[in-house]
């Protein structure tokens, strides 16, 4: 399912921190996640790997070098419209055994309905100006 739409104003953060070797039958969780956030159509999903966290199992993972540690923490991000990520909630059913998800209300303030050409200018334009970003399209 894809959307054509942009989102623009507010909006839900879905951000479900599980262990970097956190699997879903033999492939990464976090993988599992952004895949089902893609075929549900959601508008948005990204995964950051941390360099350094504990949750319940109160052990410290770090990425410093002398760490015996490398199950670091990673957070799956994932932006839509409310109604649509509580939708997407029960995908999570099974699949987050240990970890934590949270919500959080958020704006959305420079939308994207296509991917930026590489090496493309990076600024946002003044309302009216070839490339501008005001909401009156």
């Amino acid at each position: 399912m894809t959307r054509s739409t942009r989102l623009t104003g507010r909006a839900l953060r879905l951000t479900v921190l599980v262990g970097e070797h956190d699997t879903w039958h033999h492939k990464p969780l976090y993988s599992e996640i952004v895949h089902r956030a893609h075929a549900a159509g959601m508008a948005g999903a990204s995964v950051f790997r941390g360099i350094e966290g504990f949750g319940a199992s109160s052990i410290v993972h770090t990425s410093r070098l002398l760490s015996l540690s490398e199950d670091l923490p990673v957070a799956v991000v994932v932006v839509d419209e409310e109604d649509r990520v509580r939708a997407f909630l029960p995908e999570l059913d099974g699949l987050v055994t240990e970890g934590l998800v949270l919500l959080d209300e958020c704006e959305v303030v420079i939308p994207r309905s296509q991917p930026r050409p590489i090496g493309g200018n990076l600024t946002a334009g003044r309302e009216g100006e070839s490339g501008g970003t005001g909401r009156g399209g």
